[in-house]
């Protein structure tokens, strides 16, 4: 079951990540010239962050 869950995720990252790049190159009015090494950097931090999240929900109960 954890593998659908970091499948999921996993595809989730990638659109949001998509999105906050799009999002910040449109309000900075030009797009970035190393657009993979930022995409790269955004998509890590979200996966650290989501990843902990989920590790702490399903960590059994004490």
């Amino acid at each position: 079951m954890e593998i659908l869950y970091f499948t999921v995720i996993a595809v989730g990252l990638y659109v949001v990540s998509d999105a906050v790049l799009d999002y910040i190159e449109r309000a900075r009015g030009a797009r970035f010239a190393n657009r993979q090494a930022i995409f790269f950097v955004i998509i890590l931090v979200l996966a650290l962050i989501s990843f902990q999240v989920m590790s702490l929900l399903m960590k059994p109960p004490a």
